[in-house]
């Protein structure tokens, strides 16, 4: 039987990779370009720069990864942004992202539940802390391994619906 103390020396474990590798990206900065193919809309933003995030900026892809169906916005998770931009930064890829799904709503969400496989009850979307993404230019099973390869999160893979899901929750894959 795996103790507390063994899952908690687990999780700071996989959480360091992660954090040493995000600092690294871009010395003195950390940027997305964005386009949700829902709205239409798209953002570049550089979000964080000489060790602070930049409000403006991440108010900008907060609105851009808004739940289109309500127009719900919330503040996305900044671990889940490093984490795109971790991803870029492994594929050697700085294109844009193809959102499909980022915040979802409750009330959106329960919606897609009752109507759609594998959408979870209590999904991270609702939080700000997941999103659904492709990267044109990059096969999706490459993106996939990549993502695997970060240690950081949730990722899913859906190769008939041609996206990966990344959120910033616990470490698991399907």
């Amino acid at each position: 039987m795996i103790s507390r103390r063994d899952l908690l020396v687990s999780a700071v474990a996989s959480a360091i990779p992660f954090s040493a590798s995000a600092a690294l990206i871009v010395p003195g900065e950390r940027r997305l370009s964005l386009y949700n193919q829902h709205t239409g809309e798209s953002v570049k933003a550089v979000y964080w720069a000489d060790g602070e995030f930049i409000p403006d900026e991440l108010d900008a892809i907060n609105h851009v990864l808004r739940d289109h169906r309500t127009d719900g916005v919330i503040d996305i998770d900044t671990h889940l942004l490093d984490q795109l931009n971790l991803l870029q930064a492994k594929v050697g890829i700085t294109g844009r992202y193809e959102i499909i799904s980022a915040y979802r709503s409750p009330k959106s969400n329960a919606k897609l539940y009752k109507s759609t496989e594998g959408v979870s009850s209590k999904s991270h979307h609702m939080f700000g802390r997941a999103v659904d993404v492709r990267l044109p230019g990059v096969e999706l099973e490459r993106l996939h391994a990549a993502a695997l390869n970060m240690v950081a999160g949730g990722v899913g893979y859906y190769p008939k619906s041609h996206f990966i899901h990344l959120d910033s929750g616990e470490l698991r894959s399907w």
